[in-house]
């Protein structure tokens, strides 16, 4: 598959990986200027936007694709430009990877395969703002 097909895969970095994805959780994280309760019991806020963060699961992927992407994900940068699977098309956004995980699927005398990556990516701007 080619990035333009997008049917599974993800790109970091202008990389693109052709690997399965099993799931795609998306949060809305709100964030406020200020959120303050007055004497009456009132609740008021100021809203300022909403971040748009990630957690993916993949499926299985042979081991230097498994390799090669984890390397990725664990490189320590501030942020990576990731292109997800969208609604209407391909969602763009700056984010550092908040957490990565993996599992061993079998351990043999000189190498291991890995199984059920997951990795948390936490927004670097706003996805929306209060107009």
């Amino acid at each position: 598959m080619t990035e333009k097909g997008f049917t599974q895969g993800i790109s970091i970095d202008g990389e693109f990986f052709d690997v399965p994805i099993l799931s795609i959780d998306r949060t809305g994280s709100f964030l406020d200027k200020y959120v303050v309760t007055t004497e009456d019991g009132t609740l008021h806020r100021e809203p300022i936007g909403v971040y748009y963060n990630y957690e993916m699961s993949f499926g299985y992927m042979d081991t230097d694709t498994h390799q090669r992407l984890w390397a990725k994900l664990s490189e320590a940068m501030d942020f990576h430009k990731i292109s997800l699977p969208d609604a209407h098309g391909t969602y763009n956004f700056s984010a550092y990877v908040a957490s990565l995980s993996d599992e061993y699927r079998k351990i043999y005398t000189e190498k291991a395969e890995f199984k059920n990556l997951k990795c948390k990516f936490v927004a670097k701007e706003l996805a929306r703002k209060r107009e």
